[in-house]
Parts: structure tokens; sequence; C-alpha cells
């Protein structure tokens, strides 16, 4: 590789599965998901360049971002940082400085086609393409329920999910893992209590 030549894994590239327990939430609060804990280890999708390539991918923003390059990541990341901030407490005046930096970074240019209304996302870099795209769809999500943003409710999970249930009263990054294990949990603490009351009498 020539001096000054940036490392990239290319569109061309191949892409190995996500890993990752939680897929398919909302791009903002996705990319706040490439982080997370299994068995008690942490794991960070981001922490190379072929983590970062799986996780473009997934969104259709490989080729649309120039292939995964240490400047993407340098974004994504910086994008990733401000939404947890800004996530864990909405009144951060630093978390939302952060933000709307990341936002600073592009704008939607709206024109009129001959079959209607139409929009392109213009970024000042295309290395900020995937992060400007993540943090804009977080303020699509809070202007539209900022209340059923979520983190899970299991202390020991950094997962996040956007509500969607009909009545609003979902807890679980997912049914099948935290929910399962909370059930898990409070079944053991009954019996464990129900087991010291029978001993005791």
């Amino acid at each position: 590789m020539g001096a000054g030549a940036e490392e990239t894994v290319p569109p061309a590239a191949g892409v190995g599965a996500d890993p990752r327990p939680l897929k398919d939430e909302p791009l903002g609060l996705d990319l706040l998901n490439t982080r997370w804990i299994d068995g008690g280890i942490r794991h960070d999708l981001l922490a190379d360049l072929d983590g970062l390539a799986v996780w473009l991918t997934g969104h259709d923003l490989l080729e649309r971002s120039g292939g995964a390059t240490p400047a993407v990541l340098e974004a994504v990341r910086a994008a990733r940082d401000a939404l947890a901030a800004v996530v864990a407490d909405p009144d951060d005046a630093r978390a939302r400085r952060e933000l709307n930096a990341v936002l600073a970074h592009g704008r939607v240019l709206r024109r009129l086609d001959p079959t209607g209304p139409a929009e392109d996302v213009e970024t000042d870099d295309p290395a900020w393409l995937a992060a400007w795209l993540a943090a804009d769809d977080y303020l699509r999500l809070v202007r539209t329920a900022p209340d059923r943003i979520r983190a899970c409710a299991n202390d020991d999970c950094v997962l996040h999910f956007y509500d969607v249930s009909r009545n609003g009263t979902r807890r679980w990054c997912s049914m099948s893992g935290c929910g399962n294990r909370a059930k898990a949990s409070r079944h053991y603490a009954r019996t464990r209590r129900r087991e010291g009351f029978e001993d005791r009498a």
C-alpha cells in the first residue's frame, strides 16, 4: 500500500454475517446496538473495518459510503457516541451539540421531479453519509414518538429498541433473550422464597 493510502474494505469484499443479538431496529438505534454484551463479555461490531463492512452492508450503505474505510469508521463511531449520550440524557446540552455536529455534515435536498416530490441526501464528505443518516433517523424517531425509544430493562444489557407494540409496554430487547432470562430469574426467586418458607414451617 502506498504512502498516504487508506486501508479499506472495498464494496466487493466478502462480508461476514452480522453476529449481533438484536438487528432490524431503526438505523439510529441499530447503530447504538453495534455494542452488546453476551455471556458477560462486551462486544463491539465497530472494533475494526470488517465489522464496519458488516454494518454498512446490512443497511445497503457500503458502496454509497465508498467502502469501509478508517474515515467512515471514525465518523460512524462519532455518531454512535453522540447518539448514546443523547439517548442516555436528552437534556444534556453537550450531547445535543455532539449530535448536531454530526448532522452539520449533511442536508436533505428536496426537488420536484416529473413524478412528484423527491429528495437526496448530500454530505460534505461521503465518509459521513452513514453517520449522518443514523443521526437523522434518530431525529425522525424523536419527532414521531420519543417515549417509544427504550433501553432494555435488563440492567446487564446495553441494547436499545423502538417500541412498536400496540400498547407501548415492551420492556426487553427480545423476549427470547433478556425477557426469558428475567422470567427465569423471577421464577427462581419465587422458588427459593417458597423453599425457605417451607424449611421454616
